[in-house]
């Protein structure tokens, strides 16, 4: 239980203030719906902390730190162009709109967890206790307990701030992320 214990308290440190983090609260604002989001969540975390506990160690060894460097500023800047991008979800039908939230969630959050700090801790952490269902459980559990109350408060917050501006502001940090992806040291 060691391992499901520290890799829950680990990830839930480390991804206070992380891009996921951000995420999650653009994610509210702009679907205001936050079951759907926090399913995405949760499904793509599940999925991404297995995938990283299993072979994000042979992975690491394929793609070099310069390699990543350069897929963390293209995944930044992508994130900054789709934050502007004026949500449309009004216009369908309302499931179409809970499937939007999900699928957007689900996969912006298996994107932007690549190569993020908490993907590598469960990395070195499934290497540590060498178990993968405690490690991806805590993880996991990490994430959500980060996470969920961004989402939920980060819908409180949609409904007294014109999107427009969570949109822009949502654009700079990321944009910010990626100039600062550009200048991390070749070794991170």
């Amino acid at each position: 239980m060691e391992a499901f214990f520290l890799s829950t308290a680990l990830v839930a440190v480390a991804e206070i203030g992380d891009k996921t983090q951000l995420l999650a609260l653009v994610l509210a604002a702009r679907y205001r719906k936050p079951v759907p989001i926090i399913l995405g969540i949760l499904i793509a975390t599940l999925a991404n902390h297995a995938l990283a506990a299993w072979a994000g160690a042979a992975v690491a060894g394929w793609v070099g730190a310069e390699s990543m460097r350069w897929i963390l500023v293209a995944t930044f800047l992508a994130m900054a162009a789709w934050c502007l991008v004026p949500d449309k979800a009004d216009e369908g039908p309302q499931a179409a709109r809970e499937a939007g939230a999900f699928l957007a969630t689900l996969v912006a959050f298996f994107i932007v967890e690549i190569g993020d700090k908490t993907q590598i801790a469960t990395v070195a952490l499934a290497a540590r206790f060498n178990s993968l269902l405690l490690v991806t459980a805590g993880t996991t559990l990490g994430m959500m307990l980060a996470n969920a109350p961004v989402v939920l408060f980060g819908d409180a917050i949609a409904r007294r701030l014109p999107l427009k501006i969570v949109r822009l502001v949502a654009a700079i940090l990321f944009a910010a992320l990626g100039v600062a992806a550009i200048f991390m040291p070749s070794g991170l």
